[in-house]
C-alpha cells in the first residue's frame, strides 16, 4: 500500500486534472464542436428515452428519468457506466437514510439536515464518495419535495425514475460507441 501523504496525492491528482483541462482546452474547435454535438445528440435521446418509458410506465414524475439520463450521459459507454453505478448507488443510500430519517421525525429541517449529512459520509465510508452529492440529492428529494403518501414510496418511485434514465444513458451510449467504432473502421 502507498503511504504517501494524503496532501500529495491530492496535488498529484490536481496536477493530472490540470494537465487533462490543458490538453482538452487546446483541442481544435472544430473537434470541440463535433464532441459537444455527440453528447448533446446522446443526452438529447437518453432523455427522451427516459422520459417516454416514465411516461410508459405511469411513474409519478417521469421527468426524473430524463434529468438522470442527461446527469449520467457521457462521451463513453464506460464514463457512462461509471457515472451509473454512482448514481444508482447515490440514491439507494440516500433514499435509504431518507426513509430511515422521515420515520424518525417527519417534516423536521434539523432532521433533514442531519440525514442529508449522513448520506454524504456513509458514501465516503463505503469508498464511493463521487456518490455522495447523488445520495444528498436523493435525501433533499425525499424529504423535502411535497408529495403524497408514505415516504418509502416517493424513495422507492425515485429509485425506479432513476433506474430508468441510467438504462436509457447506458442503451444510448452503448449504441453510440458501437456506431462510432463502425464509422471509425469503415
Amino acid at each position: 500500500m502507498n503511504e504517501r501523504p494524503i496532501r500529495e496525492l491530492r496535488r498529484e491528482l490536481g496536477s493530472f486534472h490540470q494537465q487533462l483541462q490543458d490538453l482538452y482546452q487546446r483541442l481544435p474547435w472544430s473537434h470541440r464542436l463535433v464532441n459537444g454535438l455527440s453528447l448533446a445528440v446522446q443526452a438529447l435521446a437518453a432523455a427522451s428515452l427516459g422520459y417516454g418509458l416514465g411516461l410508459l410506465l405511469h411513474t409519478q414524475q417521469a421527468f426524473w428519468g430524463a434529468l438522470t439520463a442527461i446527469a449520467v450521459t457521457q462521451q463513453s459507454y464506460i464514463d457512462t457506466r461509471k457515472s451509473s453505478i454512482d448514481q444508482v448507488l447515490g440514491a439507494a443510500i440516500g433514499a435509504t437514510i431518507a426513509i430511515t430519517g422521515s420515520y424518525l421525525a417527519q417534516d423536521n429541517y434539523l432532521v433533514y439536515a442531519i440525514t442529508m449529512a449522513i448520506s454524504i459520509v456513509l458514501c465516503w465510508l463505503f469508498n464511493i464518495g463521487s456518490a455522495g452529492k447523488l445520495s444528498a440529492t436523493t435525501v433533499t428529494i425525499v424529504m423535502l419535495v411535497p408529495h403524497n403518501g408514505p415516504f418509502w414510496t416517493i424513495a422507492l418511485t425515485r429509485l425506479g425514475e432513476v433506474t430508468i434514465g441510467i438504462g436509457s444513458a447506458l442503451l444510448v451510449t452503448w449504441v453510440a460507441n458501437k456506431l462510432e467504432k463502425r464509422l471509425l473502421d469503415t
